[in-house]
């Protein structure tokens, strides 16, 4: 493992300030923008595409994270994860009430008709639902309350909810792929590095389990003659 980049300690204090409004930015953007007039013609399309493209990239952000703290040692991105987590629900929240406000005007039936016929809207809104607990449960007294055992499977649900939005968003383009199949692809790549990781765990524990399992050899009887 890298020894951690100490150069980054005495920036610490402005981390998590840094991070919160680069975050924050696209949001930001997107006010402005809509409040000046300065979207295209279909308004909609910019909100819906904006927040549900920064609902992803936060998500693939957050699993960054994890590789990065092992890879690099620097505790910051521990910092980070939770963070972009939040934003990332933030975001889809956002998302999911422009459909509801902006594209259906909160029309209950019309909504749980596009919930039964539309594959897209229903891994999107189960994205969504599995984001909430994780929301939910962000802070310092809810990891507590939940318990770090039960917080730490609760908090894998981030890996479904990855999966789920690649596929609303290869769902919802149909024809251009190019961009979900990128986002795809480093969801893999993610995924998969916690598997490789896995699996060595796995197998480093099951060998230092044989190992201490392994009785001592017998000594040999030692003749007092001699």
């Amino acid at each position: 493992m890298a020894s951690p980049p100490r150069r980054f300690d005495s920036f610490r204090f402005l981390l998590k300030p840094l991070a919160f409004f680069l975050a924050a930015t696209p949001f930001l953007f997107l006010l402005y923008n809509y409040y000046t007039d300065n979207l295209s013609v279909n308004p909609l399309d910019d909100i819906t595409d904006t927040t549900g493209t920064w609902t992803l990239r936060m998500i693939v952000i957050t699993l960054t994270m994890t590789p990065l703290r092992k890879i690099t040692g620097w505790s910051g991105f521990s910092r980070l994860r939770r963070m972009s987590g939040v934003y990332a629900f933030f975001y889809g929240t956002m998302h999911l009430m422009t459909y509801l406000y902006f594209d259906k005007f909160f029309e209950w039936g019309d909504i749980a008709d596009d919930l039964t016929k539309r594959r897209f809207i229903i891994v999107g809104f189960t994205a969504w639902s599995l984001m909430l607990p994780l929301a939910l449960t962000s802070t310092d007294r809810m990891t507590k309350w939940v318990g770090g055992k039960n917080w730490k499977r609760l908090h894998r649900l981030v890996y479904v909810t990855a999966i789920c939005g690649v596929i609303h968003y290869l769902w919802l383009v149909k024809a251009d792929l190019q961009r979900p199949l990128t986002y795809g692809a480093i969801v893999a790549v993610l995924l998969g590095y916690r598997i490789v990781v896995f699996v060595r765990g796995r197998y480093a524990r099951r060998e230092a389990a044989k190992a201490s399992s392994v009785p001592p050899a017998a000594s040999l009887p030692v003749d007092s003659r001699q």
